[in-house]
């Protein structure tokens, strides 16, 4: 067996036992023509320890056993099996961030990018949410200095579900937001930064109109443009931080702390090359 990965993949959700590595994991969940971008994903690397894992998983009311499920897909690999899937849903929304070794992006011919580990941009303290709270009193609650200029940003979320919203929120309000905002609320949410408007997803009117809305009304803090396939619409390159790393990156958060990881300075060609 060449090693023991256990890995997240989102925006599916599913958590896979492997002997194959992350790399050739990517390969063999590969729909095949790198041609197309449809098959893409990101995969996190999760902690392991003396062949079991490292964490433990979040509470989720025990409609299933995710621990157990986990240790049987993990001991089936050890015996043998090449791959095994432990958890084939939610597993972005049980899994702690603590558990993340590294993080992946895997274009649709299996080829990976290894952004590293994530740090962490933000912690959270205990605060009052309200959906009627303006923006400058969302960076008063998270103790936040307001940015001297609030202009719309685009965000694509790719889990729990995927959204491409516009916000004058900052990554750090927005995490935050997100996981505390009353009846819309994420358990954890994974997300970056676009640098332009996405015509293919929708009509320029539909951005445009978010902006008007967000405008007019100073309390509006995000606005869901579309709701589609994010991961497979979106070019990487569009990503805030693509080939910068003093900059954007794939952002993870949750009610007590915002999580980023961020591009290599060098993206390798081979990489930019593939589909």
């Amino acid at each position: 067996m060449e090693r023991l990965n256990l890995v997240l993949t989102i925006p599916h959700g599913s958590v896979i036992a492997t002997s194959l590595g992350v790399d050739g994991l990517a390969r063999h969940l590969s729909p095949g023509s790198g041609r197309h971008f449809h098959g893409r994903a990101i995969f996190v690397d999760l902690a392991l320890a003396d062949g079991a894992t490292a964490f433990s998983f979040l509470e989720e009311g025990g409609w299933r056993d995710a621990a157990g499920d986990t240790a049987r897909a993990i001991e089936e690999v050890a015996s043998g099996k090449r791959t095994k899937t432990a958890l084939s849903s939610n597993g972005f929304t049980t899994t702690p961030f603590e558990a993340y070794r590294k993080v992946f992006l895997v274009k649709t011919g299996g080829q990976t990018l290894d952004l590293g580990a994530t740090t962490e941009v933000a912690r959270f303290e205990p605060a009052l949410c309200r959906e009627s709270m303006a923006p400058g009193e969302v960076a008063t609650a998270i103790g936040t200095a307001e940015p001297a200029r609030r202009e719309p940003r685009l965000y694509a979320i790719f889990a729990p579900l995927e959204l491409l919203v516009l916000s004058n929120l900052t990554p750090v309000e927005y995490a935050w937001y997100a996981t505390h905002r009353p009846g819309k609320v994420f358990r954890q949410v994974c997300f970056a930064e676009l640098q332009t408007d996405q015509p293919q997803l929708a009509a320029s009117s539909r951005y445009e109109n978010a902006r008007q809305e967000i405008r007019e009304n100073p309390k509006k803090k995000t606005k869901t443009v579309a709701v589609q396939d994010l991961l497979n619409a979106i070019s990487f390159e569009e990503w805030v931080g693509y080939g910068d790393p003093t900059a954007g990156g794939l952002y993870f958060g949750d009610r007590t702390r915002l999580v980023r990881t961020a591009f290599p300075v060098d993206i390798p060609h081979a990489w930019e090359k593939a589909g």
